[in-house]
This record gives structure tokens, C-alpha cells and sequence, in this order.
């Protein structure tokens, strides 16, 4: 192996270990914001408003993609970590110090528009540099990431709760998330930001807009409604052609992704107050279950990457996933039940998740064109940020009036089960040899 190899091989690793440090970073981030999330809602007399609380973060992460390739050419991600660090920095304190939940979801706007800016640079590098064994290994270590946090993390911020108050407590990941970023930025050092094609479309803007219309509806269904027809209209514009056609091998796997998205990340995102609420189980004990479903996630996708690619089971999975929230909506309201459904949940998005991100990131071969990694890149993180902006949005703007929360979580259980439908066509298509000449 001759210098510029090995030089290159360092290169990679040291990407692909801050990649897996990031989302260690967000893993940690997004257990103390749900373990917490009972206890800010009824602090801030918000539980009608559980929307606002829960989609501030994802909504600012969503609207900062587009902008994330002109601050890093124009600013360097030397500059683009420092503003990054502040303004991530900035909206957490906002929001830890929020007397009303509207200075709550600013806060978290702030630090998610914040977390948003290295995001698109950071995948795109890695689909340009990664080989898709070394990628199949980030997205299993990056599931794995979630175990420890998992164990530990609901419980260690349950305690700093008790001792310093929730406003202390959603401060904790802070220098976790700044030590992640910096990781990140050091291992893309020196690789010059490109044009990845990070420009929103006008019709794209209905993605935000019509997200935003759903949380602020506040019991206004007709406005809700209209908003959630914009956003999914954005979508479709959004998102590669082929997408809501379910077009064979990577579109079919975004579209599964997208609804991944919706219904796994809204049904995760509320889960402590279905059990708070609905079940009427003391936050400890819910918080045990919160972190059952990203360890077994975790641990199964660590056994997934030892199989090879193609023997991986992206509909199985969902579907798994999908019969798991269908029981959470329906099932017996008892502790063990709610216990075992969300950890064979997990199990089943340890089951789809690595092989439906490793479908959605190849492109299927052609004659004459080859998808650019950027365009992947951006189509990939676009997929998931939608599908988690909307599921939170909505699922938030349905668990805000009477009994709404089983119909969220039923609505998350049927965006699953589409979700696994999507996936049978997520293969990628082998492309057939013409005739001879």
C-alpha cells in the first residue's frame, strides 16, 4: 500500500469515526428531550401544545440544509463550527430558561437550524469517500451508539432532574453534541465544500410552511389539514423523481424512509407521555421503555452487519416495527406489554434500518448517467428530516385533544406499515445486458 493509499484509508476511518461520534452526540441529545418532555409540557402548561415542543428542533434542522453549502463555501467549516457552536449553544439556553412554550420551540429552532449546518457536507463526504462495505459499517456503529445511551440515559437524566431541575438537565449533552461536531469537522478538513445541489426548490418551502401551519393550527383542523396537504405536496417536489411512484431500487427505498420517518421518529418522540398519560405509568418506569426500542435497535444492527447486504430484510423490519406500534395503540394498557411491544420495535428497525439506508444511498446502474453522491447525500437526509418533521408535527397536533394520542400512535403504526410496502421495491434493479452487436 503506497503513501497516498494509506494516507487516504487514515482519511476515511477518521471520517467515518466522526460521523459515529456525532451521532453518539444526537443519541444522548434526543433521550434527555424525551425522557423530559412530561415534565417541560406540564412546567410550561403546554400539553395541548405538544407539537410546538416536540418539532422546534427538526423543523430548524430542516430549513438550515438548503443553506448549509453557501455558509460552508463562504465561511469556511473552520467559521462555519464557530457559528454553528453559538448559535447551537444559544438555542439550548433559550430554551432552558423558557417561561412559555413558544420561547421553548425558538430555542430549539435555534440549536436545530445550528445542528443542521455540517449536515448535508458531512454525508455527501462520506458517500463520495466511503466504500459501500466501510458505509455499511458507519450505519451499523451508528446504531450501536444508541445502547449505551439507551441504558443509561433516561435514568442519569432523570437524576440530574431530581438534583438540578429539568432546565439544567436539557443543558447536560451540550458538551457531548460540541465534541461530536468538532470530530467531524476535523475528519472533512481540507476537502474543499463543493456545490452539492443544495438549493430548496420554491415548492420545497411548503415542507417547513406547511409543517409549521399543523403545529401552530392550535385546534383549527381546517388549517391543520390544509397544512399537512402542502407539506406532503412539498415532499413529493422534494424528493427524487420516482419517489411517491415507488420507482424500483432507491427511490422506493426513500419513500420507505420518509415514512420510516414519520412513523418511528413521532411514535419515539411521544412515547413518554403515551406512558405517562394513556397508561398511566410513573415517568421511571416509561422512561425504561423509551430506551428499549434504540437498544434493541442498536443490538441488532450489529448482528444485521455481520450478514451480507443483500440477505437484509428492510420490509420484514418495518413491518415488525409497524405490528409493534400497532399494539402500544391498541393493545392492553400494562407496563410489560408496552415494555415488550417497543423493544420488538426496535428489533425490527435494527432489522430494516442498515440494508433501506444502503439501498437508498446506491444508485441503480444506467448506460449513461450515475447519480452524483451529493444528490444522494441531500435526497437521503431530505427523506429522513421530512419524515421526522412530520411525524412529530403531526403526531403532536393529534395527542393535544382528548384521547389523542392512541390516534397518533395508530396513524404511526399504518405510516409503518406503508413503509414496509415501500420496501419490497427498495432493491436495486440489476441492469440487463443488451443484445450484441
Amino acid at each position: 500500500m503506497d503513501r497516498r493509499t494509506s494516507e487516504r484509508r487514515a482519511g476515511d476511518l477518521r471520517l467515518a469515526a466522526g460521523i459515529v461520534a456525532l451521532e453518539f452526540a444526537a443519541a444522548v441529545s434526543t433521550f434527555v428531550a424525551s425522557t423530559l418532555l412530561p415534565i417541560v409540557a406540564a412546567e410550561l402548561g403546554a400539553r395541548d401544545r405538544l407539537g410546538l415542543l416536540i418539532a422546534g428542533g427538526t423543523l430548524g434542522l430542516f430549513v438550515a440544509m438548503p443553506l448549509a453549502g453557501t455558509v460552508l463555501r463562504r465561511l469556511g467549516t473552520g467559521r462555519t463550527l464557530a457559528l454553528g457552536t453559538a448559535f447551537y449553544t444559544g438555542g439550548l439556553v433559550v430554551a432552558a430558561t423558557a417561561q412559555q412554550a413558544w420561547a421553548f420551540a425558538l430555542g430549539q429552532f435555534t440549536s436545530g437550524a445550528a445542528s443542521g449546518l455540517l449536515a448535508v457536507f458531512g454525508i455527501s463526504a462520506a458517500i463520495r469517500r466511503l466504500d459501500e462495505r466501510l458505509r455499511l459499517k458507519v450505519v451499523a456503529a451508528s446504531s450501536a451508539m444508541w445502547i449505551l445511551p439507551a441504558m443509561v440515559g433516561p435514568a442519569a437524566t432523570l437524576a440530574l432532574e431530581h438534583v438540578a431541575g429539568w432546565r439544567w438537565a436539557l443543558l447536560a449533552p451540550v458538551p457531548v453534541v460540541l465534541a461530536g461536531r468538532f470530530l467531524v469537522v476535523r475528519a472533512v478538513r481540507g476537502e474543499a465544500p463543493s456545490d452539492d445541489g443544495q438549493r430548496l426548490r420554491p415548492a420545497g418551502l411548503l415542507v417547513p410552511a406547511g409543517a409549521a401551519a399543523v403545529v401552530l393550527a392550535d385546534g383549527a383542523w381546517p388549517v391543520a389539514a390544509a397544512g399537512a396537504l402542502a407539506a406532503v405536496a412539498g415532499t413529493v417536489a422534494l424528493l427524487p423523481a420516482g419517489t411517491a411512484r415507488l420507482r424500483r431500487g432507491a427511490p422506493s427505498a426513500l419513500a420507505a424512509m420518509t415514512l420510516f420517518g414519520a412513523g418511528y421518529v413521532g411514535a419515539d418522540s411521544l412515547i413518554t407521555v403515551l406512558l405517562t398519560d394513556d397508561y398511566g405509568v410513573g415517568l421511571a418506569r416509561a422512561a425504561i421503555v423509551l430506551g428499549a426500542a434504540p437498544l434493541m435497535w442498536g443490538l441488532t444492527s450489529l448482528v444485521v452487519a455481520r450478514v451480507g447486504p443483500e440477505r437484509q430484510v428492510p420490509a420484514a423490519g418495518l413491518a415488525l416495527t409497524a405490528a409493534a406500534v400497532a399494539v402500544l395503540a391498541a393493545g392492553p394498557r400494562e407496563f410489560a406489554a408496552a415494555l415488550i411491544a417497543w423493544a420488538a420495535g426496535g428489533a425490527g428497525v435494527g432489522l430494516a434500518y442498515p440494508g433501506l439506508y444502503l439501498r437508498a444511498t446506491t444508485a441503480a446502474p444506467t448506460p449513461d448517467r450515475t447519480t452524483q453522491a451529493a444528490e444522494l447525500a441531500t435526497a437521503v437526509i431530505t427523506a429522513e428530516a421530512v419524515g421526522g418533521l412530520l411525524g412529530r408535527a403531526g403526531g403532536g397536533a393529534l395527542a393535544g385533544i382528548d384521547d389523542g394520542i392512541a390516534v397518533a400512535y395508530g396513524a404511526f403504526a399504518v405510516l409503518l406499515a406503508a413503509a414496509a410496502l415501500a420496501a419490497t421495491r427498495s432493491r436495486t434493479p440489476t441492469l440487463r445486458p443488451g443484445p450484441a452487436p
